[in-house]
């Protein structure tokens, strides 16, 4: 298990991956806007998230083709945990209360209001 964070270059580095699902080192730098770095430099937070458990991979000959090792979703359900106890007491109704106090537009708010509709209509559908 992954209890490790990301920093900010390792985080988008991983951003690129999950997008890509696999790829080569050129692959991966090919995402980022110019200018790009360096091959070296990304390939150094390759190393480190490979060190960190974050990512696998496949040799071929004397190129490695990199994959998440980690869903997205999965890293943002364990950054989500330490924000909910730091600033919200644990309580994911607090956290979903933010956003009626946030300077949300309406739509913004329908959005929010459609996407917990849906989980509740599958919710109750498991229940049957």
């Amino acid at each position: 298990m992954i209890n490790k964070t990301l920093t900010k270059a390792e985080e988008q580095l991983m951003q690129y991956l999950w997008e890509i699902e696999s790829g080569f080192l050129k692959d991966i730098v090919e995402k980022f806007a110019e200018p790009r770095p360096a091959y070296t430099t990304v390939s150094t937070v390759i190393r480190v998230l490979t060190k960190k458990g974050f990512i696998g991979f496949r040799t071929y000959g004397k190129t490695n083709e990199y994959y998440p090792k980690i869903t997205k979703e999965e890293y943002f359900k364990r950054q989500l945990k330490p924000m909910l106890s730091n600033y919200f007491e644990g309580s994911p109704s607090a956290f979903a209360s933010y956003f009626t106090d946030s300077k949300l537009s309406l739509s913004e708010l329908e959005d929010v209001r459609k996407l917990i509709d849906e989980r509740i209509k599958k919710l109750k559908n498991k229940r049957k």
